[in-house]
C-alpha cells in the first residue's frame, strides 16, 4: 500500500509539473482581475484531472475514446482560448479589465484536459497493472494533489509584485501563455508533421 502512494505521488508529480505553471498563471489573473474565480480554478482543475483520469481508467479496460492520433489536437482548446483573449485584449484596450482566457471552471478543465493530455499516455498502463485497490488508491492520492497544486499555484501567485506586474500586463500575458501552451502540445504530439 504505501509503495502504491508513493508511486502514484511520483507518477502525478512527474505528470503534472506543467500544470502549476497553468495554475499560477490563472491564479495571478484571478487576483489582478478578478475572473477566472478561485473556486472556478479550483472546480476546472479538478474536473479536468477527473477527466483524465476517467478516460485513462477506460482506455486500460481495452476501451479506446479519443485515437492517439486525435490526442495532440487539445492543444486546439489553450491557442483557441489564447486567440481570444488576444482579440479581446486589441478590443479592450489596455484600459479596461483585461480579458482572462480560461475565466470558467469549464475552460479551466479544458485547458487542464489539453495540457495533461500526454497524462493518458502514463495513467493508462498503472491502471491496467494495479488492480482495483491499487488504482483506488491511486485515484485518492490524486485528488489529494490537486488540492496541493492548487494550494502552491495560489501561493505562487500571491505576490504582489507579480500581480501588479499581471495587472499591468495581464490583458496580453495570459492569453500568450495559453497561446504557447496550445503551441507546444501541437508540435509535441507531431499534429502538424502529420500526414506528410
Amino acid at each position: 500500500m504505501f509503495r502504491t502512494v508513493l508511486a502514484a505521488v511520483g507518477v502525478f508529480a512527474g505528470t503534472n509539473v506543467d500544470d502549476i505553471i497553468v495554475l499560477t498563471v490563472l491564479f495571478l489573473s484571478a487576483r489582478a482581475s478578478g475572473r477566472p474565480r478561485p473556486w472556478q480554478i479550483w472546480a476546472g482543475q479538478y474536473a479536468g484531472i477527473a477527466a483524465l483520469v476517467a478516460v485513462s481508467a477506460l482506455a486500460a479496460l481495452g476501451l479506446t475514446l479519443i485515437p492517439d492520433e486525435w490526442v495532440g489536437l487539445l492543444g486546439l482548446v489553450p491557442l483557441a482560448l489564447g486567440v481570444r483573449g488576444l482579440i479581446g485584449a486589441f478590443r479592450g484596450g489596455a484600459g479596461d479589465d483585461p480579458p482572462v482566457a480560461a475565466g470558467t471552471a469549464v475552460a479551466v478543465a479544458g485547458v487542464t484536459m489539453a495540457n495533461g493530455a500526454d497524462n493518458i499516455a502514463v495513467y493508462t498502463p498503472i491502471f491496467r497493472t494495479l488492480g482495483a485497490t491499487g488504482s483506488v488508491v491511486t485515484v485518492l492520492v490524486f485528488a489529494v494533489l490537486v488540492a496541493v497544486w492548487c494550494a502552491a499555484a495560489s501561493w505562487l501567485g500571491s505576490h504582489r509584485r507579480i500581480i501588479t506586474l499581471v495587472e499591468r500586463h495581464g490583458h496580453w500575458l495570459v492569453p500568450l501563455v495559453f497561446i504557447a501552451i496550445g503551441l507546444v502540445i501541437l508540435v509535441q504530439s507531431g499534429v502538424p508533421t502529420r500526414g506528410h
